[in-house]
């Protein structure tokens, strides 16, 4: 009797599909409309996930000594208190500008109007990351390094090419001090070639040394344009910016 009477349901209701999942049954006995709004929750609940993904990944810097990974929570030095004395000298090189605590803020705060402060950022975690004595802090740090400026889509990933990022993620299943040597390297030498050339003739600068800016057109363009190849080679497509 009972199964008669489940033959009746479900040729009374075809929607209704006992042998498939809760959910799936659940969607098809919804209006178009009903249907519409349950599709947004999904979908925001998705984001949310990712959302909370990225800020865990962003508090991963946070934890433990790491200190260095994320400048912005270091207390920043008024740019006034740079006489134009002391501003002239980071000119003399690259190697002097982030020697001077004053001249490290004043290039970070330079490289975040061209959205690539990652780069400074990586390099002063991996600065942090070489005094690290302690083993189990050493493979702690190298995780967060590489959650927060390797790994593929991370909140904020560095722009080298595929073999080093490769190597990275084989080296740091047993971390050394020198497994993030190779990408801090070619990051430094992009912000010295690339980077430090363009701040000296910036706004941010120039204030500070209370000089005029050059005469003539600047091309002006964001670090990210130069991608390294598997020789670890800075590529530029300079046509494209004159």
């Amino acid at each position: 009797m009972f199964k008669k009477n489940m033959e009746i349901v479900v040729f009374l209701f075809p929607q209704l599909n006992f042998s498939a999942p809760k959910e799936e049954a659940y969607f098809k006995m919804l209006s178009p409309a009903d249907l519409q709004v349950e599709r947004k929750k999904e979908t925001k609940s998705r984001v949310k996930e990712k959302e909370k993904k990225t800020r865990l990944s962003l508090l991963l810097t946070k934890s433990g000594s790491h200190e260095n990974v994320n400048p912005d929570t270091k207390k920043t030095t008024k740019s006034a208190c740079v006489t134009p004395e002391e501003a002239l000298k980071w000119s003399d090189s690259f190697e002097e500008l982030l020697n001077q605590k004053d001249g490290m803020e004043t290039f970070t705060k330079f490289l975040k109007t061209e959205f690539s402060e990652e780069n400074i950022e990586f390099w002063l975690a991996c600065e942090d990351y070489k005094k690290t004595k302690s083993t189990s802090k050493l493979a702690s740090k190298a995780k967060q390094i590489y959650a927060v400026y390797i790994e593929s889509e991370a909140p904020k990933e560095i722009n080298i090419d595929f073999s080093t990022k490769t190597t990275i993620k084989q080296n740091i299943l047993n971390p050394t001090r020198s497994c993030f040597d190779s990408a801090q390297s070619k990051v430094y030498s992009l912000m010295k070639k690339d980077c430090y050339p363009r701040f000296l003739h910036s706004d941010i600068y120039l204030n500070l040394t209370k000089t005029k800016p050059p005469t003539g057109n600047m091309f002006r363009r964001r670090s990210r344009s130069c991608v390294f190849n598997d020789r670890g080679e800075a590529e530029t497509e300079m046509a494209i910016w004159l």
